[in-house]
């Protein structure tokens, strides 16, 4: 077992149970492997699962972060509204200040993202109850 996978292990939601996977297609995480777990290495902390919409991904590419368009050469297909991704928990916040938070998945969302948002907020947020 890798260090990486040993880090892994135990990782909680923010409901407090075992952190669900949120995305296999398009994969999504920090490390890729379809869950929103972090490290230390996260430092954007990719913890909030989300299902992404039209104005949400309209958001991001005018804050600077296009997650719509392909990028081949970091074998990134670009998102379209309905994939789930794991979203930095800032940005999450940032998008419900201007009113295009995307709904969140709450057992796929890692939680550490209980440091920038309040449960109770991502719980007005929830696809899963």
């Amino acid at each position: 077992m890798s260090d990486s996978d040993t880090q892994m292990q135990g990782q909680r939601n923010v409901l407090g149970g075992e952190l669900r996977a949120c995305s296999y297609a398009p994969l999504t995480g920090f490390f890729r492997t379809g869950c929103c777990e972090t490290s230390p290495e996260d430092l954007g902390r990719h913890v909030v699962c989300v299902r992404v919409t039209r104005e949400f991904l309209a958001f991001s590419r005018r804050r600077g972060n296009d997650l719509s368009t392909p990028r081949p050469e970091l074998r990134f297909s670009g998102l379209k509204p309905g994939d789930r991704w794991c979203l930095c928990a800032n940005r999450w916040l940032e998008a419900e200040q201007a009113g295009v938070a995307p709904p969140v998945v709450l057992a796929a969302t890692h939680r550490s993202a209980l440091e920038v948002v309040d449960l109770d907020l991502l719980r007005r947020y929830a696809l899963d109850r």
